[in-house]
């Protein structure tokens, strides 16, 4: 991945704006329902069937 560069006459400058009380709540009751939805999928894992080893 490479850096993007500047063009001679333009300055990218990001000023991250704090977020309002509003957004905030909107953004924390969105992450809740995330993980109400989701947590009632457990990750399992299969175990793969090996076979045994032969020797001759």
């Amino acid at each position: 991945m490479g850096l993007i560069r500047e063009p001679l006459d333009v300055d990218f400058v990001v000023d991250p704006r704090p977020l309002t009380n509003e957004e905030k709540e909107a953004i924390s009751n969105y992450i809740q329902a995330y993980k109400a939805k989701h947590s009632d999928k457990k990750k399992t894992v299969k175990k793969s069937k090996t076979r045994g080893k032969i020797t001759a």
